[in-house]
């Protein structure tokens, strides 16, 4: 397998995934408050959205170069 159609792959999965769920969500962590020797931290969860177009554009543009890595 040579690197397209590897990377065209990689981008029909993500694409379908992002289709799928609409995007990920992380969790970050940040001190809040620091008193000498003990530190306060707070966990919060962020949300990125992937629009249904990106998810479509993936899809369309892996499976192009499938087809294109294909014809040898």
């Amino acid at each position: 397998m040579n690197a397209i159609r590897i990377l065209a792959i990689v981008a029909v999965a993500v694409g379908v995934l992002g289709i799928g769920y609409g995007g990920f969500s992380y969790t970050s962590e940040s001190t809040v408050a620091k008193l000498g020797p003990l530190e306060l931290k707070a966990e919060q969860e962020k949300r990125v959205n992937l629009p249904l177009w990106a998810g479509v554009t993936l899809v369309v543009a892996g499976a192009g170069a499938l087809v294109l890595a294909g014809r040898k």
